[in-house]
């Protein structure tokens, strides 16, 4: 099996969803297996995990667009308003 790229990592992270993070999350941490630790791709990689495992603690990545005021009338009902840059708390 040849070695991954940069760009098949950001492909697979690119659509990511909260609901699909985990998933994602394990099939790039297969993808690295056996790659030496100071590889750019495994690097790479490994921060697009980490984000992937915010995302799955998150509403959304909020990549883009501006941010809703927390001050937004109703915005205490709104449980899940957390971007992956800012989780909502694991639960561990």
């Amino acid at each position: 099996m040849r070695a991954p790229t940069i760009e098949e990592i950001d492909e697979l992270v690119g659509p990511a969803t909260p609901h699909f993070a985990f998933q994602l999350r394990a099939r790039i941490e297969e993808l690295l297996t056996g790659l030496p630790a100071d590889n750019p791709v495994r690097l790479h990689g490994e921060q697009q995990m980490a984000l992937l495992e915010r995302l799955g603690h998150a509403s959304s990545k909020a990549d883009e667009g501006s941010r809703e005021s927390r001050g937004r009338l109703g915005w205490e009902t709104i449980p899940s308003s957390s971007p992956a840059d800012s989780p909502l708390p694991t639960r561990r």
